[in-house]
């Protein structure tokens, strides 16, 4: 590694093949090079940086996986990148408490083998194999959020240094408190703009003994959408529940070489506490799904069938970005009311037909939660783009908000007053009181 920084106690990397590296993000959104790279394992390598960069007033993104999707790590101007990709240790795995406590560059699949072997599990999915501090920072969520909740729900503990260089442990390690004003929360979801976390506690739950997989598919978006949101009405125990459309299965099939069904469909995963309450809440979600002109449904009981069906979904970026070579990503993630799903649903359709987008609709149906993919050229940019403000707009309109779980990020932010009103300026009065200065990922999720 190079430094052309004169003093710095640590080592930045300059090269400038590395840092093309951090010039886009995995929607192919374009940013600029950072001033370079410097990378942390530990606490006294993260408070090293962060004073550094305070007292040089150099603007600092917190990197871990890098699987963020709305612009939150790249640089727009001359700012360092600090990665915390090394720091990746799990320092305890509680099993009679159901936590574990790690640093922010372990990735939640890493953490899940490490559960296994006390028969308990790290509940977040989002897809990605992220870090565990990037999806606290992101307040990520993902497909079994339905039942086990996002981020937020699960990381009841937290450190974190701020950008004076103080250290403060946020949160506790217990099942609830009331104790003080809720600080860990406030940096969950902060995209780095207040704080670098350092170190997480997070909740593990047990496996379920039982566990079954469907993927039906159904005639209509609308058939689909109102079946889900029935059996969010029922007892059914359904951990996880997704929707993708037509053009979404089409994309799977030619990427994965299956022969699905190309129609709207629902991802389910159920769990029980015996086979035959298994066999029951199967059979109720055939019932309903059927009064709902389901027209193909297959059942996954064993570890390798789930795990074929699921991969399913987990790779459908993978291949609607397969399906669209030479283009890059334009990624929605509004939220609505379960009685607007289908409305926010079909008026994406409508739009994307309107404007001759090549989109997919999927989403964690189960949250409210509906993601559009929208393939774009520089040509078709500004489409894109009126596209994406006209279904943030109906979500807001109906009660929703401008992003489920990826953040806002750069390209969310103009949504922000719209969504919260005058609680924006309380934001930056949050924000200006933490980060005087500004250095802390500048520019993302309120003007800089």
């Amino acid at each position: 590694m190079t430094s052309v920084f004169d003093g710095t106690p640590f080592d930045i990397d300059t090269r400038p093949s590395v840092l093309d590296q951090f010039t886009a993000d995995e929607t192919g959104r374009l940013g600029r090079r950072p001033r370079g790279i410097a990378y942390a394992a530990g606490l006294d390598d993260v408070l090293a940086v962060v004073g550094w960069a305070r007292d040089t007033r150099t603007p600092l993104i917190t990197r871990g996986a890098g699987t963020s999707l709305e612009g939150h790590l790249l640089a727009r101007g001359d700012e360092l990148i600090l990665d915390l990709s090394q720091a990746n240790s799990i320092l305890d795995l509680a099993p009679a408490d159901f936590t574990a406590t790690v640093q922010p560059g372990v990735t939640r699949t890493r953490l899940n083998a490490a559960a296994a072997e006390f028969g308990l599990q790290f509940t977040v999915d989002p897809g990605a194999d992220a870090s565990l501090g990037g999806m606290a920072a992101t307040n990520a969520s993902g497909t079994t959020g339905v039942r086990y909740g996002g981020m937020r729900a699960n990381v009841p503990a937290l450190q974190a240094v701020f950008a004076d260089g103080r250290v403060a442990r946020l949160g506790r390690a217990v099942r609830k408190s009331s104790s003080g004003y809720d600080l860990k929360d406030l940096v969950i979801g902060s995209a780095g703009t207040l704080a670098v976390i350092t170190e997480l506690t997070v909740r593990l739950h047990p496996i379920p003994e039982w566990l079954r997989s469907l993927r039906i598919s159904f005639p209509t978006v609308r058939e689909a959408v109102a079946a889900a949101v029935e059996l969010l009405g029922l007892a059914v125990p359904v951990s996880r529940l997704e929707f993708v459309d037509a053009a979404s299965m089409a994309a799977v099939n030619a990427f994965r070489g299956s022969g699905y069904a190309e129609t709207p469909a629902l991802f389910i995963d159920l769990e029980a506490a015996s086979s035959a309450a298994a066999d029951a809440d199967e059979r109720e979600i055939q019932r309903v799904c059927r009064a709902y002109h389901a027209d193909g449904i297959e059942v996954a009981r064993t570890h390798t069938e789930r795990h074929t069906l699921w991969e399913d979904r987990h790779q459908l970026f993978l291949a609607l970005k397969a399906r669209s070579p030479r283009h890059r990503f334009l990624v929605t993630d509004t939220a609505v009311p379960y009685s607007r799903i289908a409305d926010a649903v079909g008026t994406a359709t409508r739009l994307g037909a309107e404007l001759g987008l090549d989109i997919s609709v999927a989403g964690h149906i189960g949250d409210g939660n509906v993601h559009v993919v929208v393939p774009y050229t520089d040509t078709t940019l500004p489409t894109a783009l009126r596209f994406s403000d006209e279904v943030v707009r109906h979500a807001l309109a109906v009660g929703g908000t401008a992003s489920g779980e990826h953040g806002i990020g750069l390209t969310k932010k103009k949504y922000l007053r719209a969504e919260h009103g005058p609680a924006v300026d309380i934001m930056t009065t949050i924000k200006q009181a933490l980060d005087p200065h500004g250095l802390l990922n500048p520019g993302k999720i309120l003007d800089a």
